[in-house]
């Protein structure tokens, strides 16, 4: 559809009555200037983790469909109350579920991926002239249960709407003005990122920057979404992320990011066979684990040991399963560490510069920072390290690739 946007609204964004007023007002703004809104809303404030919090009340173990039921309620309040506020002002408005907007997803509860968007309900809505709120966060499966899509699922529930309508653009409206060189709250002179291609912000979210749910820019990247992170409690540009051709990609680190939700693991005397590693990640993929950094350490005796890295919120599913295929091959003990943190680079230019990795392992290196584990590809590098010296690493890698200075600026000096 022609002139239409979608708009994403996080939870801190409608977590009071106040604000919530405040994205109606910017809607009711968007649409007076003729333009159509479909939106997409989160669960307000704190209410997921609280939500979670009442079900481990009732048990340590809740069922993934029945936590899939409970959690999609959260979303379901936020955009209700949305379509009253924007009612109150004299603006037609209609609150649909995830399912009712047409979000078909696969079986994984509690981390599915959306499969299609059938968007004939939504369409129909916004062509009688309504203002369309969708709650983020969940779909439908083929059997007819709800699912969610995991931490930030309404990024990619809104990215998906936006390339199934052919919205002109995706506004991802948060509580930060956009994609920083670094998290500012560690780095005080990390700098705003007025553009970021796919590849770089797919590394970004990948790699721990939380304004982007990877998938939603997985989605972006597929079906060209442009795409917009803006704070909801200002009105400045923000950060674009969208194609970029190789010329313009001359900076290369773009951005330092760091994930506290890390465990490492680790299964000790793998037979080292042709096979074995396909049994270990199949069974963890799965399972729904995610798994990141990978290595094998150097055979010895026929056996090697196996050391990967995984979400901290996967860790209990994780070991049920490395368990059972730990027996399967008679592979030693499964050892997991917590006190572990992930940081990393990205930048589409390292590619054509070497020497980049070997400047961040010297930045850590002056800062006494003892590297464990290291992965890259040809656009990051990420290390583990011990979780207690990650803002110190984060602030020298900062530094080492001088990401505080405007490369514009330098340019035109």
């Amino acid at each position: 559809m022609s002139n239409l946007i979608v708009q994403k609204y996080g939870g801190t964004s409608v977590a009071t009555a106040e604000r919530l007023h405040a994205v109606a007002e910017r809607i009711a703004r968007k649409r007076s200037e003729g333009v159509g809104v479909a939106a997409v809303v989160s669960a307000r404030g704190d209410m997921t983790d609280e939500l979670i919090r009442q079900a481990h009340e009732i048990t340590d173990r809740p069922p993934r469909r029945e936590m899939d039921m409970l959690l999609a309620t959260g979303e379901q309040i936020s955009v209700a109350l949305l379509a009253m506020a924007l009612d109150r002002r004299g603006v037609p408005a209609i609150s649909l579920t995830g399912a009712q907007g047409g979000i078909r997803t696969d079986q994984v509860h509690t981390k599915a991926r959306i499969r299609a968007v059938e968007p004939k309900r939504l369409i129909r809505e916004l062509e009688a002239g309504k203002v369309v709120i969708v709650a983020g966060f969940q779909g439908m499966n083929e059997v007819e249960d709800i699912t969610t899509l995991g931490r930030g699922g309404s990024d990619t529930t809104a990215v998906a709407l936006a390339a199934a309508l052919g919205a002109d653009v995706c506004e991802i409206f948060t509580d930060v003005d956009g994609v920083y060189t670094a998290d500012p709250r560690v780095v005080p002179n990390a700098r705003l990122l007025p553009r970021v291609s796919y590849g770089e912000m797919l590394e970004l979210a990948s790699l721990g920057a939380a304004v982007l749910q990877p998938r939603a820019v997985e989605v972006a990247a597929q079906h060209k979404v442009r795409v917009e992170v803006r704070s909801s409690f200002n009105h400045n540009p923000g950060t674009v992320v969208e194609e970029m051709e190789p010329m313009e990609q001359d900076v290369v680190v773009v951005g330092v990011t760091h994930d506290r939700n890390v465990a490492k693991v680790t299964l000790r005397r793998v037979p080292d066979q042709p096979g074995v590693a396909h049994r270990i990640f199949s069974a963890l993929a799965e399972g729904g684990v995610n798994v990141d950094v990978i290595v094998q350490t150097t055979s010895q005796q026929e056996v090697t040991d196996m050391i990967f890295s995984i979400n901290r919120d996967d860790r209990v599913h994780a070991l049920e399963i490395m368990e059972r295929v730990r027996g399967e091959l008679d592979a030693g003990p499964v050892e997991t560490d917590e006190g572990v943190a992930k940081v990393s680079i990205v930048g589409a230019g390292m590619v054509s510069n070497p020497g980049v990795a070997a400047r961040m392992f010297g930045a850590l290196a002056r800062e006494g920072v003892n590297i464990q584990v290291i992965s890259t590809s040809e656009i990051k590098v990420s290390c583990l390290i011990a979780e207690e010296e990650v803002e110190r690493a984060v602030r020298a890698v900062h530094d080492e690739f001088e990401l505080g200075e405007d490369p514009e600026m330098e340019r035109r000096e």
